[in-house]
């Protein structure tokens, strides 16, 4: 059973007073984040090393529970859910793109971007048309056959965009997804990743060390041990 809740009006991520400890009697690696998507925003969020931006991503996902506030995922409380159905939650719901990639190499593009929409269980005949539309929607379609030993940075990379947006996720997570990439492949990146994002109108985090990959996206926040602040240019 769900917990429906503040967010069914609409927004597709809340948090409510959102802290976690680096244990449950020690210090607080961040406390009292607020903050919320709606449909077409494009966040990323900066902070040094150690602030916990990839705890929070954990957190956002619900692979990790917090220690204290809350966490709505499209209208649903993600602490209501039991593992399994936070698992279904990820599946239909949620799109992750990693700076390793984790492209499966056993399995050619067109197969890796296939998985999502065969865990849901998505028929071939209605997976085959959706997959060929985003291929091309990340240009490439030419390689759908190809295995990722034969592929770049930059192509692996996309594949793992592709198979994180084919099930149209209503939130797209991203840690560091062009830290492998140099600078024009990682621009490049960046300009798809947030172009998907917009075109199936769901909301993405972009975790990230990099300012000019930051500055892809709507807005910056910065993390630190005391919440989410706007990011403010240099004078």
């Amino acid at each position: 059973m769900t917990s429906r809740g503040p967010a069914a009006d609409g927004a597709i991520l809340r948090l409510e007073s959102l802290g976690k400890r680096y244990r449950p009697d020690g210090p607080a690696l961040f406390e009292g984040l607020e903050l919320e998507l709606r449909p077409g925003e494009y966040l990323a969020i900066m902070g040094e090393s150690g602030v916990g931006k990839s705890t929070l991503l954990n957190l956002l996902a619900g692979l990790d529970a917090p220690d204290t506030g809350r966490i709505w995922v499209g209208g649903t409380l993600l602490s209501s859910l039991s593992d399994d159905d936070r698992t279904l939650l990820r599946r239909s719901s949620v799109g992750f793109v990693f700076q390793a990639f984790h492209v499966l190499p056993y399995l050619s593009v067109e197969q890796n971007v296939s998985l999502p929409l065969e865990l849901m269980g998505v028929a071939r005949a209605q997976r085959v048309p959706r997959i060929a539309r985003m291929l091309d929607a990340v240009g490439i379609s030419a390689l759908a056959h190809r295995q990722p030993r034969e592929l770049s940075g930059g192509e692996l990379q996309r594949v793992a965009i592709a198979r994180a947006l084919i099930h149209e996720p209503r939130l797209v997570l991203a840690d560091e997804p062009t830290g492998n990439l140099d600078a024009r492949t990682a621009a490049a990146t960046l300009s798809v990743l947030r172009s998907q994002i917009k075109a199936h109108a769901g909301a993405g985090i972009l975790i990230t060390h990099s300012l000019t990959a930051a500055q892809s996206a709507d807005r910056i926040l910065i993390l630190d041990g005391h919440g989410l602040k706007p990011w403010v240019p240099a004078a």
